[in-house]
């Protein structure tokens, strides 16, 4: 209906929220009422459809009523917002008014409270929507006043006479009451218009017929206006004939028809599907892509409104996020997802970036659009979601269905070791420390496949001995040549370093050494091992590649999914004495 009352409950008592509601809305039925059993839920109302008046409890846990409305106040500073409260005392009725409080009220009183809170909330919504009235009406005026003629002037035909307003005095920046001849008008305008005005005059003089036209004038200081003029001729007592003439200063409005063709021409340039949308709510302009998405003719969408391609709950979203757009402190784009219903198919879902058109704060024009299909993106997500969840379970199994077996077969080989010697007992050993190995690998994959970072600031060199004390080296040596500080998860981190350090160690033979140094854009690793053939440098990050009987084949799949975690890259090439050298770029440095 049309002066229904959208009104936000919030209390954090549940029951007292569908209590008030019931009274409020059998009190007056022009009541719309959503409720809330906090301030944060609230604020996400607000933010999503923003009510006519609020009704807040004072005492709410994480944030009270107060605080509540002083969030409310910095955006919202004229919504009207009651506090309905069984706090009755006089500090937080002191500290609700110096929060602008619109009313403040006390619970309790039974029916007649309800009344009381009833009529105190349609008085508030009443004298907001009046101020909002008088405000827009005052626009108009001013809007009115801007668009009104700003002179006019009266020829003589047969004598010659001119006679100027004071408006036009003032727009083309000439002395007050300056004795002006039809010739001295006409050299004020451009020297392309000058032809054109007179032989309006005259076809106005002798036909009688009202003619108007656009001319460009230039002012005594040099500045150049576009003027309309309306002409109109009539005969005197004596029979002369007097051309009247009524000017505007359109010389904005022309600007804008400029951009408006620019932007037209613009949007044609785009891509993506483009549309534009007058004050009035009906396509104006469309591109080829947008006419491709929907499915109609381009004649079928220009005239209509968004309703022919959006159900009823997408149009309201738009227009919730248009009010955004035009409040005095909103945005200047917004971007939300819609659902696009073309003429055929399935709905498309797409992000729509929004904005308004040019103007100059006092007469909106309309609102242009971006689509951007991401159906395949929202499919992707779901995807994700789901492999997720089977990471997740599959990480459960392995660190309990399969770890635990694995620590009852490493306790019972120490004991049958310490009861017993048997030839078979290492190759055991040594086989359940392969299967634990398998397992710690396969879990830094599978949780690593969806966990965040979580950035500090570390001294690689530091973290690089750190992580060569927790491998087993055996004879080999490490070499630190950097003193940079970088951006990392460390924990991710000690996994690039410890895997990098392992491969080298299993694969550099006896006495490698291990270099850890300093790149431009970061760091790298390398050994002085045989290498890597160049034939394989392609497949060392493909989970299960390895050279090595006693290698797992995920350590370097490890390390590639920790980089790309971080957004860098990682490129394997030749170290300096002939092994591999493992350089990472893209490296955030701390500061210094």
């Amino acid at each position: 209906m049309e002066d229904e009352i959208n009104v936000l409950l919030v209390d954090d008592e549940p029951g007292i929220t569908d209590l008030t509601a019931s009274f409020l809305k059998r009190e007056d039925d022009r009541f719309c009422i959503r409720t809330a059993t906090s301030a944060d839920e609230g604020l996400a109302i607000i933010n999503d459809c923003r009510p006519d008046c609020i009704v807040s409890d004072y005492d709410m846990p994480e944030m009270d009523g107060i605080e509540f409305l002083q969030t409310v106040r910095e955006e919202f500073p004229t919504l009207p917002f009651i506090l309905f409260t069984g706090e009755g005392s006089e500090t937080v009725a002191s500290d609700a008014i110096a929060a602008d409080v619109t009313d403040y009220l006390q619970k309790g009183g039974g029916a007649e409270r309800y009344k009381l809170l009833t009529n105190r909330i349609c008085n508030a919504v009443n004298a907001q929507r009046e101020a909002e009235r008088a405000d827009r009406q005052e626009e108009l005026i001013d809007l009115a006043e801007r668009a009104d003629s700003i002179g006019s002037f009266e020829l003589d035909t047969e004598t010659g006479e001119l006679s100027l307003s004071n408006g036009l005095y003032n727009v083309m920046d000439l002395p007050e009451q300056a004795d002006l001849s039809l010739d001295d008008a006409l050299d004020l305008f451009h020297s392309d218009d000058r032809k054109e005005i007179q032989q309006d005059i005259d076809s106005a003089s002798q036909t009688g017929e009202q003619i108007q036209g656009s001319y460009c004038v230039e002012t005594p200081n040099g500045e150049k206006r576009i003027i309309g003029v309306t002409l109109k001729s009539a005969a005197t007592e004596e029979n002369d004939q007097i051309v009247y003439g009524a000017v505007s200063d359109i010389t904005d409005r022309r600007e804008r028809q400029r951009e408006l063709r620019e932007y037209g021409t613009i949007i044609d340039a785009l891509t993506d599907p483009v549309y534009v949308i007058s004050e009035t709510g009906r396509f104006t302009h469309v591109n080829d892509e947008f006419v491709e998405l929907v499915g109609y003719e381009r004649e079928t969408i220009i005239g209509s409104t968004p309703s022919l391609i959006k159900d009823d709950d997408a149009v309201e979203q738009a227009e919730q996020q248009l009010g955004r757009l035009l409040s005095g402190a909103g945005p200047e784009t917004v971007t939300f997802e819609v659902a696009i219903h073309p003429r055929n198919g399935d709905p498309i879902t797409c992000e729509d970036h929004m904005g308004v058109l040019p103007y100059d704060g006092n007469s909106f024009d309309g609102s242009v659009g971006v689509l951007r299909d991401i159906t395949e993106h929202k499919e992707y997500e779901r995807e994700l979601e789901a492999q997720n969840e089977r990471l997740e379970e599959f990480s459960s199994i392995v660190s309990h269905d399969l770890r635990n077996p694995l620590n009852v077969a490493e306790g019972r080989l120490e004991l049958a070791n310490e009861e017993c010697d048997s030839d078979h007992l290492d190759p055991i050993g040594r086989a359940l420390d392969r299967m634990d190995t398998l397992i710690t690998d396969l879990l830094a994959l599978a949780r690593g496949a969806k966990s965040t970072t979580d950035i500090t600031s570390i001294k690689v060199s530091m973290l690089a001995e750190n992580c060569w004390r927790n491998v087993d080296t055996r004879d080999a040596s490490i070499v630190t040549d950097i003193e940079r500080t970088i951006r990392a998860d460390e924990g991710r981190l000690s996994q690039v370093f410890e895997n990098l350090i392992r491969n080298a160690v299993e694969h550099g033979g006896d006495g490698v050494t291990v270099r850890v140094g300093e790149l431009d854009a970061g760091f790298y690793i390398e050994d002085d091992g045989p290498g890597i053939p160049v034939g394989e440098r392609d497949d060392v990050f493909d989970a299960g590649y390895s050279t090595s009987d006693e290698g797992t084949g995920f350590g370097l799949s490890i390390v590639k999914q920790v980089v790309d975690a971080h957004g860098w890259e990682i490129h394997l090439t030749e170290g300096s004495d002939g092994g591999a050298r493992f350089e990472i770029t893209g490296v955030m440095f701390a500061a210094e």
